[in-house]
């Protein structure tokens, strides 16, 4: 599976506009690509001028591989198409 500008793209444009920590883009049970907010102690400061996104390819954490686990128990076919999103509490 090749990965994209778009999907860089995509996964920058969901964490900077629409709020989100996490960003997750799965293609298969060892290749994932993820984008997080870069947080000071878990909070987001709307005063601060500096977002920082930190990208991540390679191989799924432990909720992760749950997640596609349930997947597959659920027959989902492979790439997912959806975008997983984590939001703040």
């Amino acid at each position: 599976m090749k990965i994209t500008r778009q999907i860089f793209s995509d996964l920058a444009e969901i964490i900077l506009e629409g709020g989100a920590i996490k960003a997750l883009k799965v293609f298969d049970d060892h290749t994932i690509v993820r984008a997080t907010r870069k947080t000071y102690q878990g909070k987001i400061d709307k005063r601060s001028r500096i977002t920082g996104i930190i990208f991540t390819i390679g191989s799924p954490n432990y909720q992760e591989r749950k997640f596609i686990k349930d997947c597959k128990k659920a027959k989902e076919p492979f790439p997912i198409k959806k975008i997983q999103i984590k939001y703040p509490k």
